[in-house]
């Protein structure tokens, strides 16, 4: 029997090797001759650096950067064997997990470091890097990643002003001609996860806004902000960069990777699935374990279960997903091609501590999981769930 285990991490728990390897283990309680496959993944956003590194191998470059509120960090990007393309990953600077409860604030948050990384890359020689967005504490649209990357940004009054999400609203005159010369032959390839226009009732503010620590008040700000900063894109580039999907992905991240990189937007889950060779581990397969955090509503927006769930479908392999939370019936599981989906939480926890028992719980419901697939079955008890 062959089992293949492609998770993502679960946000503030486990990242993603570690929630495969919880997984491997609770198999391996019931079928230990069985050939477990762990296959760590991502939707482009945070554990990006991780699974590249895991599947691809390469040069991980630590830098010092600043994280969301400008203070300096730790970071880590992923460069190729041969050194021509770099993988980098946005959560490292200006992720959420760089923040307390109390600290978030996307008024004030900002993706300088983010910028910083890529500077870094395009002085190193890169001219090839695939950025994950995704898991970012800010609303700033992208505009401190620019400032890192020489563009400026000026009230009507000419006052440079600081590169965060309180000041979108304020922005009058993006100056473009300090813009660090590598980023005219560089090839941008940006993945991500959401469809989202860059403001309004769907963008950035008012659906991702509060996640960051947003209130109402702040959303209504941000949004204008990002619609202020989306016409002066226009104005500036003399495009529209705001209308096409996953615009506002990030915080508006996306609008300023198309504007001042000139890159392409791509979903995440299936560049990270191509890329790290996803369908070749599939072969052979007779059941895949997957899981995140939470399955819900989003999973139909292009997260990484229903990519899964997909390319399984056309292997003609089940899928099984054990999440943090479940808030879906059978149909919805249906509709994505999951064969079940279960909820690892064991007992009424506090929140902190349920993210805490997030490894023991994976590994326990796995293997419940994997005694009830036996019952009845001597040897290779899964065979009868595959699909069609």
């Amino acid at each position: 029997m062959k089992i293949l285990i492609a998770a993502d991490s679960f946000k503030d728990a486990l990242p993603a090797q570690q929630v495969c390897a919880a997984i491997a283990d609770g198999v391996k309680q019931v079928q230990p001759d069985a050939e477990v496959v762990i296959f760590p993944l991502t939707d482009g956003g945070e554990g990006l650096a991780e699974v590249f590194a895991h599947h691809l191998g390469g040069i991980p470059v630590h830098l010092n950067a600043y994280d969301p509120l400008g203070r300096d960090v730790q970071c880590t990007y992923i460069l190729s064997a041969n050194g021509d393309k770099a993988f980098i990953e946005m959560a490292q600077a200006s992720g959420l997990q760089r923040l307390s409860e109390e600290e978030r604030n996307p008024m004030l948050t900002s993706t300088y470091g983010t910028g910083q990384m890529i500077a870094h890359a395009l002085d190193s020689g890169v001219r090839h890097i695939l950025l994950g967005l995704g898991g970012s504490a800010t609303n700033d649209a992208g505009m401190g990643m620019a400032a890192a990357l020489g563009f400026e940004f000026h009230t009507a009054k000419g006052k440079e002003l600081l590169p965060r999400g309180e000041s979108l609203i304020a922005i009058e005159k993006i100056e473009i001609g300090n813009a660090h010369p590598a980023l005219a032959e560089t090839r941008f390839e940006v993945l991500c996860d959401v469809k989202n226009p860059l403001y309004g009732k769907m963008g950035a503010a008012y659906v991702f806004g509060p996640q960051k620590g947003a209130n109402a008040s702040m959303v209504e700000r941000l949004d204008l902000g990002l619609q202020q900063f989306g016409g002066l894109l226009k104005k500036t580039f003399g495009q529209d960069f705001a209308s096409p999907p996953g615009a506002g992905a990030a915080g508006g991240m996306g609008a300023a990777c198309l504007a001042f990189l000139k890159g392409q937007l791509f979903p995440g889950i299936d560049a990270v699935m191509n890329l790290t060779n996803f369908d070749a581990a599939l072969e052979g397969a007779d059941l895949v374990f997957t899981g995140e955090g939470r399955l819900d509503s989003q999973t139909l927006g292009g997260k990484l279960i229903r990519g899964i769930c997909t390319r399984a479908t056309q292997h003609g392999v089940p899928t099984i997903a054990l999440c943090g939370a479940v808030d879906a019936d059978q149909t919805f599981l249906d509709l994505i091609g999951l064969k079940a989906a279960f909820a690892i939480g064991r007992k009424v926890q506090i929140f902190d501590d349920a993210l805490a028992s997030t490894e023991e719980n994976l590994r326990f419901v796995a293997e419940q999981v994997m005694r009830v697939l036996s019952v009845g079955y001597k040897e290779y008890p899964v065979v009868d769930l595959k699909v069609g």
